[in-house]
């Protein structure tokens, strides 16, 4: 079952915090008010489920409304500015993502209300028959989907409603999303099906504090102060205090030669891993470089690798677009990038370069991402996209009508290789070198280019920096046989035979096959 997390954080005459992830075991915080020292946290989370013989590649929904109705007095709104902000869903298998903020006021509240709008789903057809009359058997396709029975509007009223936000009491709330019970066997999506959106109260902290992570274009830069601005691709601007334990991952030699803020200029795209909040900034614990503000970049998963005849040097790539820091119209997401990726020897065509987005995790030695050798399907990838060579080669299909996605080509200027997420039962562990399989749960993010993608296994490597969430004891000594996991790390090809192997950032333990 595939899970995701929309956490909300709330404090009365505070900040309210959006998050987005898919770890049932997200924290809240103390948060900071516009005025008066009462400050409350509330965190809400969103997760997901495709049905049988479906694939899900990319599910996004936008939240449009998100109103917290008090006992007493008038309703508040938790999105701080108005604009819908655009969930997507299938890339928070085991991340958080911060999105907003606002102000509420102490109190008892009696209920939550979220509406969201444009479901947007692109599916992999591993079925035995054709979708519609233009989704055939072992292809790519994309519908807007309609919402059933008025269900776009879900009110939350019981358990743990009523609930009480009172000063220096952080407060939770998850909200699970279960993709395989909303999407009906028609494909459309109920919100309403029984136990396909739930709201559960999160235990309060003492508990690490992250929030999750904004990717946005830096505004102003006060060095001075330890502080800038952030703006992400929905409109919203946040201000971002660092402190001497903040890092700085990631940025090219030409932007600074010593990691700190000084790394920083205004129209740089970076992602900020939020640790906090007060005096109306967001504390960060991490800043890690996306993009030089001329350039132009999108991240997606790697879907097939097809076998083409093609010019010396070039490698083709398919890839499922999931985010453009710039939300640049050229690159709609859920669509399909055919990708020219470019070696040595290529002739006049400049060769990609390789490099692999730590964000400060050390991969262990022999795992390398210089060539395309190192490429492999299921793999998250941060594209650089070579200026000018964008062309487009479809639009979509129409609403309510199933087709092909959006489709598209362009050359590769350089290659990132991002942290993939895969869920799936732990079947063996060697405690000697402190790693284990990983049975895939189910190709819920990539056709699998096998006869039977649930056969599907991975080799999963920690280290002393790997994190544990869920387990008896937070430790590699708390992993069992048997337990269902999502794993957060850096997939890497075989060197040879075998399956592919993950180096895991996080590890998240599933009480159930949900994720």
């Amino acid at each position: 079952m595939m899970r995701k997390t929309l956490p909300l954080l709330l404090a009365p005459a505070l900040t309210v915090l959006l998050l987005a992830g898919c770890n049932s075991s997200l924290t809240s915080t103390t948060g900071t008010g516009s005025s008066g020292s009462n400050t409350v946290p509330v965190a809400v989370s969103m997760t997901d489920d495709p049905p049988a013989g479906v694939s899900v590649l990319f599910f996004q929904v936008s939240l449009t409304d998100a109103t917290l109705t008090p006992a007493t007095g008038s309703p508040v709104s938790l999105l701080s500015n108005g604009t819908p902000i655009q969930v997507d869903v299938t890339q928070l298998q085991a991340l958080s993502a911060f999105l907003s903020t606002a102000n509420a006021a102490a109190g008892t509240y009696n209920s939550l209300s979220l509406t969201f709008a444009n479901p947007q789903l692109v599916i992999y057809n591993e079925s035995d028959t054709s979708l519609g009359s233009s989704c055939t058997i072992g292809s790519i396709c994309q519908l807007t989907p309609a919402f059933d029975d008025d269900s776009a509007t879900q009110t939350f009223s019981t358990a743990p409603f009523p609930l009480t936000l009172s000063s220096g009491s952080p407060l939770g709330l998850v909200i699970d999303f279960h993709l395989d019970t909303v999407i009906q066997s028609d494909l459309s999506v109920n919100l309403s099906a029984t136990n396909g959106v739930t709201v559960s109260e999160l235990p309060p902290p003492p508990a690490p504090r992250q929030f999750g992570s904004l990717t946005g274009t830096v505004g102003t830069v006060t060095a001075a102060s330890d502080q800038f601005t952030v703006q992400t691709q929905w409109g919203r601007t946040f201000t971002i205090d660092t402190t001497t334990s903040t890092t700085f991952n990631d940025f090219p030699s030409s932007a600074c030669t010593t990691a700190g803020i000084a790394c920083l200029a205004q129209g740089q795209v970076v992602q900020v891993q939020v640790s906090g909040f007060s005096s109306g900034a967001l504390t960060a614990s991490q800043v890690t470089y996306v993009q030089q503000a001329a350039a132009q970049t999108v991240e997606g998963t790697i879907v097939s690798i097809p076998p083409l005849p093609l010019p010396v040097g070039e490698t083709l790539l398919k890839v499922i677009l999931h985010q453009s820091p710039t939300a640049n119209s050229a690159l709609p997401l859920g669509g399909v990038a055919s990708v020219a990726v470019w070696g040595p020897g290529s002739g006049s065509n400049t060769p990609t370069t390789f490099s692999i987005d730590s964000n400060g995790f050390t991969i262990p030695s022999g795992y390398i991402f210089t060539a395309a050798s190192g490429l492999t399907v299921g793999q998250n990838v941060q594209i650089t996209i070579t200026p000018g060579s964008i062309t487009t080669t479809g639009s979509g299909p129409s609403p309510d009508v199933w087709g092909p996605p959006p489709s598209l080509n362009f050359t590769a200027s350089a290659i990132a290789l991002e942290p993939s997420q895969l869920t799936g039962s732990i079947t063996a562990i060697d405690s000697a070198t402190t790693s284990f399989t990983l049975g895939f749960g189910g190709p819920f993010f990539a056709p699998w280019p096998m006869a039977s993608p649930n056969a599907v296994s991975f080799d999963v490597v920690t280290t002393g920096q790997t994190t544990y969430t869920g387990f008896s004891t937070d430790t590699f000594d708390g992993l069992a046989t048997g337990d269902f996991a999502s794993v957060n790390g850096w997939l890497f090809p075989p060197a040879t035979t075998g399956p592919p192997t993950i180096i895991a950032q996080s590890v998240l333990m599933r009480p159930s096959p949900v994720f």
